[in-house]
């Protein structure tokens, strides 16, 4: 069931009228069924899949609290982390292995036959997956108590709000809020549905709007050049942003209405000063899952400096892995790997630059360079990201560097159909575009908040809002892009 439909409208009306009018004894359950319904939405029978891991983790966190053996821990811990992950493996990654198997053997002129399989990746797996391995690896440390009710740990993996695309939650913040009481507050409501309109907005007006240049020009690399190029990697940079973080707005919006609350997603990413604070404002919850479960473990900063720099190399490589079967991810996330060491290996003459020209000294000038270099970098790591194949990513980086083409900035697009669409106007509008959103994130944004006292402000707010998605929002039920990971 898609955020921006009319059938989630209805649903999420139904189920938070439900959830205040039942007994609090028995509202777990209408969140629980509710939320198979949400899921069951999309492609019912692979809700048996949810229910293979949530049966395997919920008596392997049992188990976890209960033997006292190290030996014996691990070994249930590591069959289920096996458990989800060969999920993961068959789901995302089989075909992904099979093709590229396959095309070494090629190389080599070797004949090889695997089967290829023709199912379909269950919505929402590697989210839900990360936060049922959170779950029994916070148990095996010692850190949360083993849920004894399956009906609250089934909800923990499934709360519909979260459930296809995060905030991948932990079981602290989370598994305790089922079994507590959430009283109707017409503030928690007001906050949620404002959170709501406007993670629609940003949905259906701006990323669903700016998607039409984006994919139009993706999809045929080989047709455009430099301009449309540049204007294309600058919408995406603003569609991924507006579509994923929109939908985390909603999520926690919704689970707000109803008292509880979500970690924070996005903190104004775009306007990171360097790559490190990107990936401690970008998909928060992600970022910190690899952090506490895998970085730190593999001995984070805390061992010598080429074992540092593998650490950070190789978590971003299966970061770039998590979010897709296909080789553009692992480059995506290898080349963000790369800006990380090389950040810390030019660090020191960095800074020798920059005590000798004292530009730190001027921060007008400074500030906005550091924002505008990290904006830079992370959008042309996008162009991995978006790209439908290495081949097509090597083909826009090389018309955007080499400006190829007699006239690089003409700017002509041409849809499909091979219609030609008036866009002179067309990078005066992705430059307005990518100042709104900077500007959104700093000053919007913390205004949400600061509307409870002013509800004169709220009802404006809400109203223009409305207004402007009314007017200008694309209503064509397109996917969130994160559902396909």
């Amino acid at each position: 069931m898609l955020f921006n439909s009319l059938p989630f409208l209805i649903f999420f009306v139904i189920v938070t009228v439900l959830y205040f009018v039942l007994l609090h004894k028995v509202r777990w359950l209408l969140l629980l069924i509710a939320s198979c319904v949400f899921y069951m939405f999309f492609k019912p029978v692979y809700i048996l899949i949810l229910a293979f891991t949530i049966v395997v983790d919920y008596f392997a966190g049992i188990l976890l609290e209960s033997e006292k053996n190290m030996k014996r821990r691990k070994k249930f811990l590591i069959m289920s982390i096996v458990a989800n992950v060969s999920i993961l493996a068959v789901f995302k990654y089989y075909n992904f292995l099979d093709s590229s198997v396959t095309g070494l053997a090629a190389l080599f002129h070797w004949h090889i036959e695997i089967p290829y399989l023709t199912i379909l990746l269950p919505i929402g797996l590697s989210f839900h997956t990360f936060q049922a391995m959170s779950y029994t690896i916070e148990v095996y440390r010692g850190k949360q108590a083993a849920e004894k009710h399956f009906g609250i740990y089934a909800l923990y993996v499934m709360f519909y709000p979260q459930l296809v695309a995060g905030p991948i939650e932990r079981p602290q913040n989370l598994l305790h809020q089922f079994r507590e009481k959430h009283p109707f507050s017409s503030q928690n409501l007001i906050d949620g549905l404002r959170l709501m309109l406007w993670g629609f907005f940003k949905k259906v007006v701006i990323a669903d709007r700016v998607s039409q240049y984006a994919n139009t020009v993706f999809n045929h690399p080989g047709d455009y050049h430099f301009g449309n190029l540049i204007i294309a990697v600058s919408c995406f940079a603003i569609q991924i942003y507006a579509d994923f973080s929109g939908y985390s707005d909603i999520a926690i919006g919704a689970a707000r209405t109803m008292g509880f609350d979500l970690m924070i997603n996005f903190n104004r990413p775009y306007q990171s000063k360097s790559i490190t604070e990107f990936w401690k404002r970008w998909h928060i919850s992600l970022s910190t899952w690899f952090k506490d479960y895998v970085y730190i473990p593999l001995g984070g900063n805390k061992v010598g400096i080429p074992k540092w720099y593998f650490n950070l190399f190789i978590v971003f490589l299966i970061s770039g892995l998590w979010h897709g079967a296909n080789w553009t991810f692992i480059l995506w996330g290898a080349l963000h790997g790369f800006y990380l060491i090389f950040a810390l290996l030019t660090e020191k003459a960095r800074n020798k630059i920059i005590s000798f020209t004292r530009i730190d000294k001027v921060k007008w000038l400074y500030n906005p360079i550091q924002v505008i270099t990290t904006f830079s970098l992370v959008t042309l790591a996008w162009i991995f990201f978006r790209g439908n194949s290495v081949s097509d990513v090597g083909l826009i980086i090389k018309h955007i560097f080499t400006m190829y083409h007699r006239h690089p900035f003409q700017l002509v697009l041409k849809d499909p159909s091979g219609a030609i669409a008036f866009t002179k106007s067309a990078l005066l509008i992705s430059i307005l575009m990518i100042g709104f959103i900077v500007y959104m994130e700093s000053k919007v944004t913390p205004l949400l908040k600061g509307f409870n006292r002013r509800p004169v402000l709220d009802i404006l707010f809400m109203t223009l809002v409305s207004v402007l998605i009314i007017l200008f929002g694309v209503f064509q039920n397109s996917n969130f892009i994160y559902f396909q990971f």
